[in-house]
């Protein structure tokens, strides 16, 4: 995954429950809010290296969960298939006729129906 921001918002969206709240809440608000740790600090009432500590904390204990289940990378890796299908059955929709196409209509509003409910 490029973009580290949303690979940081993916782990907490998967393992953030398995953190202590302040820890989730740091991070939170680092990666999601983009506020600044001097921000976090003042919001929060803990000082500018208590915040740092939480982050790097929650940080290690996100990596080491997803090393250990590899959700957010099977995540990622369904969630890219699940694209490549949709386009090649559009394709398919496109350059077929009669059972065919209606097969492929029938497989992509299936595909549809998996992409609408990943949320």
């Amino acid at each position: 995954m490029a973009d580290s921001r949303v690979m940081q918002a993916m782990l907490l969206d998967f393992y953030g429950e398995l953190l202590t709240e302040k820890q989730r809440e740091c991070f939170d608000l680092h990666y999601n809010e983009d506020l600044s740790l001097s921000e976090i600090a003042e919001q929060s009432g803990i000082s500018r290296q208590g915040v740092w500590d939480n982050i790097r904390r929650a940080q290690a204990a996100l990596d080491e969960m997803e090393e250990k289940t590899g959700l957010v990378r099977r995540f990622s890796q369904i969630d890219s298939a699940l694209e490549l299908l949709h386009r090649q059955l559009e394709e398919l929709c496109g350059s077929t006729e009669g059972e065919s196409r209606t097969l492929a209509e029938k497989a992509l509003g299936t595909v549809k129906a998996l992409e609408s409910s990943r949320g």
